[in-house]
């Protein structure tokens, strides 16, 4: 997993995976990996997860809004 940049300085993410249908996201505070792929919640919304973690900005705050619990698994 690559480290989140967090441009913000205030994100709840710490780390992500970005692979060709999905992505992996660690939270601070939070032991679970959660992967987001094209099945739940879907390819757009991955897709803009992507830009948002490889920018380094506006990760967690995207998942809040449009994203939520709509994940594929956690481990």
């Amino acid at each position: 997993m690559k480290t989140y940049k967090n441009l913000s300085g205030k994100s709840g993410v710490l780390a992500y995976e970005v692979g060709r249908t999905f992505i992996r996201i660690k939270f601070s505070g939070d032991s679970m990996v959660y992967t987001y792929d094209y099945k739940r919640p879907g390819k757009d919304l991955v897709e803009r997860m992507k830009e948002h973690a490889l920018k380094g900005k506006g990760l967690s705050e995207f998942i809040i809004e449009h994203v939520g619990a709509n994940f594929s698994s956690n481990k």
